[in-house]
């Protein structure tokens, strides 16, 4: 969704906590990268590519949105240069966005070359591992920081398709806890299990070493994956969540442990996890019942959006205020992964620019 000309929706700093950094990609770059590495895109210009990359309607299937993947990642992943950039552009765009906090999330197997079994997007075998990935895009991410004066951090994706994975990706989690990297998710199929799995046996490790944890649930699968998101996994946020007032026990729970709701608007209408009358949006359930969510992009390439455009259709809408956008804020502030005293950093920044009384307790 193209964002309306004039003033932003909400012009006040913000923070994100649901956007992945590989769909979030600068479609130049994309270009850019591909011609430096010889690679062959499917079409030249910029405007032809935005629109290939891009999700035009609501989705069948979610598969098709996924799809879209494949037009860009084989372009980036292997090539260290390409994922220190994608790192370094995304905090600039995200200062560009008022962002002050962003938590960036990726699967580093999905960018490595070496090391991943089975190695993605048709690559040849090279020398980045996912201990690689990591590590070039927090070099990415904090000369971005600096230049821009956004603070970033990273959360470390398992998927769901490929448990064989997960333990790694929490020993990176752990490696990495105190050079940026705040957390672990899980994303992917939401029909598959985490019982008895390698997912299971990696969100332990999670729970034991202290590595906070998200997980996707309830965005195009049904409230039983929240159920076992919490009971199993023991996730601290929910990735999207949509589908959870439709076990009412659940999320009446939930409400009462002021879970985390990370909700991307525009993702869930062209995703197809959401009715595409976004006046029938489940944020506006959220809402009414005062639950703890956050605005969100997820996959602003991929849905050609930004930040400003979910609070746009949050606004028009769903009939957000500038007070409701200033809530959620500080309540994604008060969920976000940092350390307690760079969260209290955060808040009182937040306080200040919306010019409200600093709360003593979170």
């Amino acid at each position: 969704m193209a964002e309306k000309n004039g003033k932003p929706a909400f012009d006040k700093p913000k923070v994100e906590l649901h956007v992945h950094l590989d769909g979030a990609i600068r479609i130049k770059t994309i270009i850019d990268v591909a011609k430096r590495r010889g690679i062959t895109l499917p079409v030249s210009g910029e405007d032809e590519m935005r629109d290939r990359c891009k999700v035009h309607n609501p989705v069948k299937k979610f598969e098709e949105f996924l799809d879209k993947f494949n037009h860009f990642m084989p372009v980036i992943a292997g090539d260290r240069e390409a994922i220190k950039r994608i790192a370094y552009e995304f905090v600039e765009t995200k200062a560009n966005e008022g962002v002050i906090y962003v938590e960036a999330r990726y699967s580093p197997h999905l960018l490595a070359n070496k090391g991943v079994d089975p190695i993605q997007w048709n690559q040849k075998p090279g020398d980045i591992t996912p201990d690689d990935v990591v590590d070039l895009v927090n070099q990415g991410f904090k000369e971005g920081e600096k230049a821009f004066k956004t603070k970033v951090r990273s959360i470390l994706c398992c998927m769901r398709h490929m448990p064989n994975w997960s333990m790694e990706v929490v020993e990176l989690c752990k490696k990495y806890c105190k050079d940026g990297v705040v957390a672990i998710d899980l994303a992917g199929d939401e029909t598959l299990k985490c019982e008895n799995t390698e997912h299971r046996r990696a969100f332990e490790e999670a729970v034991r070493s202290e590595v906070h944890r998200t997980v996707h649930a309830g965005e195009v699968g049904p409230a039983s994956v929240v159920k076992e998101a919490v009971d199993v996994l023991k996730a601290e946020r929910i990735g999207h969540g949509y589908n959870t007032p439709k076990d009412p026990a659940l999320y009446q729970q939930l409400l009462k442990q002021n879970m985390h709701f990370e909700t991307c608007p525009i993702s869930s209408r062209l995703t197809g996890a959401c009715d595409p009358d976004f006046t029938k949006h489940p944020l506006i359930t959220f809402k009414k019942d005062k639950a703890n969510f956050s605005l969100n992009t997820d996959d602003p390439t991929i849905f050609d959006s930004t930040l400003n455009s979910d609070y746009q259709v949050a606004q028009e809408y769903m009939g957000f205020t500038e007070e409701e956008f200033k809530g959620l804020n500080i309540n994604a502030a008060k969920s976000c992964f940092l350390p307690e005293n760079e969260k209290r950093e955060l808040l009182t920044r937040l306080y200040k620019a919306y010019g409200m009384l600093q709360s003593t307790s979170f």
